[in-house]
């Protein structure tokens, strides 16, 4: 995991999911993902209580970093770097 400040972190993308239940905020991640440049960073926003174990699973499988997890009142804010 990285030593980013994930408070302060600007990602290149944020996917908004609060709301959906699983697996959607993890598809959309999905398909996020790919939209970014590598290097770059992606935010989820999600109010699925899996969703902050799927991602990290997820990013691990496809080789992507998975940098953490801010919870915020309702909801998560999960980040991963893309790194290809």
């Amino acid at each position: 995991m990285s030593t980013l400040d994930l408070n302060t972190v600007k990602a290149n993308k944020v996917v908004d999911a609060r709301g959906t239940s699983c697996p959607g905020p993890l598809m959309d991640t999905k398909i996020a993902i790919s939209t970014i440049p590598i290097g770059g960073i992606l935010e989820t926003m999600s109010s699925d209580e899996g969703t902050r174990k799927d991602i990290p699973i997820w990013a691990k499988a496809m080789g992507q970093e998975f940098l953490g997890v801010v919870s915020e009142p309702g909801y998560d804010r999960i980040f991963v770097r893309r790194l290809k």
